[in-house]
């Protein structure tokens, strides 16, 4: 009897146990691909998601440093707790032509002191002042790009407006009176923030290049190549700059950082197999942010990551499907999971301190469809926006949802802060809520 299981046992590992199909043979380069066939299964496992409440009781003490944080050059990405407590009764609109691809385009708007900057289906760009009346409106596309309807980013230093487009150009602008100063074409169609900064400005395209100009003629300083990834991701990418130093993610998860002056690489990061990802699976990830000299971010694979901003090692990583940014405060991360979960993370440890239902207030039968779109934190209340055009205010102290406003009912940016005005984007108009 022993003698036939073991005749069996090695029938078993001879005709089963190799990737061979001819031989059925163990061999080197057999080895290798199931080592690949291990990281696959190992990414793609149906892990458990975090997705219910935890210590939901716990209540929430902020520290009183409030910022009016404008958005118009934050370097870190990281918000933090604005200066904003609202009664959102007042509404005003500055009114433009529809955005065809919103859903996609993730906008942001430029602030000029209390003026307002953003752009049109066309590629007009439009400065409104605080009353919602235009003051200028101008466009340097010719009419067959017009037709492409270019979608625009935008960043400003109070001086220069450099603009960047997914045609694959980019130009700067006065601020004050609308004046082209120059413009150039760049190799490939950008997608990412704009990053000023020691008179440059850095982004990065759709071949993975953060590109370094100088704002006073758009001459290229320098570049940094990373992988390319297969499939073109349309998402925006995100660059943050501390300490001198650029960082700055790609559409296959790599995390760079790399000298302001030099465009020297100082270190890489790979979060995920880029193999995969290039041919199977398009990434999505929030905005990195910088805190207490970490980079945070998270994606739509289950992963909140934690990474020491000098060396680029893991300091830790958490179970949290989110493409939201998140904000640092304090020792604590706020973000949102997709399934609609306030979680509040230990910065230091990672562990989470609280997690609870902003959904709530929503019909139970209807928050399948619902996907946080972003948020910010005010004085006493959060501030979410949604896929289906509305905004949950939720109190930071339990984490429970008390109202939520209808402002459209399709996909509305992320919330912006101006002066104790809430603005938030819709396809042809920007709301002003105070």
């Amino acid at each position: 009897m022993n003698k036939i299981l073991g005749l069996l046992l090695i029938f078993l590992l001879i005709t089963n146990c190799s990737l061979n199909k001819k031989s059925r043979l163990w061999s080197k380069s057999s080895k290798i691909d199931i080592e690949k066939d291990f990281i696959i299964t190992e990414l793609f496992e149906d892990e458990k998601k975090f997705s219910e409440e935890l210590n939901s009781n716990v209540k929430i003490k902020l520290k009183s440093n409030l910022t009016n944080n404008n958005f118009t050059n934050n370097l870190s990405n990281n918000n933090g707790r604005v200066n904003y407590d609202g009664s959102l009764e007042n509404i005003s609109r500055y009114k433009f032509s529809s955005i065809d691809n919103f859903d996609q385009s993730e906008p942001e708007i430029v602030f000029d002191n209390n003026n307002v900057i953003f752009f049109d289906n066309k590629g007009s760009i439009l400065k409104f002042d605080e009353f919602s009346k235009l003051i200028w409106k101008i466009n340097y596309y010719k009419k067959k790009e017009k037709k492409l309807k270019p979608i625009l980013k935008l960043a400003n230093d109070q001086k220069n407006l450099i603009v960047a487009d997914n045609l694959a150009k980019y130009y700067a602008i006065d601020i004050k009176t609308g004046e082209l100063l120059w413009k150039k074409n760049n190799v490939a169609p950008i997608n990412s923030q704009i990053k000023i900064y020691k008179n440059k400005f850095f982004l990065t395209d759709l071949e993975n290049i953060l590109r370094c100009y100088s704002i006073k003629d758009g001459k290229e300083l320098w570049n940094v190549k990373t992988d390319t990834a297969f499939i073109k991701s349309q998402k925006k990418l995100s660059i943050i700059i501390f300490e001198e130093t650029v960082f700055f993610n790609n559409s296959i998860g790599d995390i760079s950082a790399v000298d302001v002056d030099t465009g020297k690489l100082l270190w890489q990061m790979p979060t995920q197999d880029s193999s995969i990802y290039e041919s199977a699976f398009q990434l999505k990830t929030s905005d990195l942010i910088v805190s207490n000299k970490s980079i945070l971010f998270s994606n739509n694979n289950n992963e909140f990551f934690s990474i020491n901003i000098d060396t680029g090692t893991l300091i830790w990583k958490q179970k949290i499907n989110s493409v939201v940014r998140p904000t640092a405060i304090d020792n604590l991360i706020f973000t949102v999971s997709k399934d609609g979960l306030l979680v509040i993370i230990d910065n230091q440890t990672g562990n989470i301190v609280r997690a609870t239902n902003i959904f709530s207030i929503i019909k139970e039968k209807k928050r399948s469809k619902i996907i946080p779109v972003g948020f910010i934190v005010g004085e006493k209340n959060i501030y979410l926006t949604t896929n289906n055009g509305r905004l949950i205010i939720a109190d930071i102290t339990t984490g429970r949802s008390s109202s939520m406003l209808k402002i459209d009912n399709q996909k509305i940016s992320r919330p912006f802060i101006l002066d104790k005005n809430l603005f938030i984007i819709k396809d042809n108009a920007i709301i002003k809520i105070n």
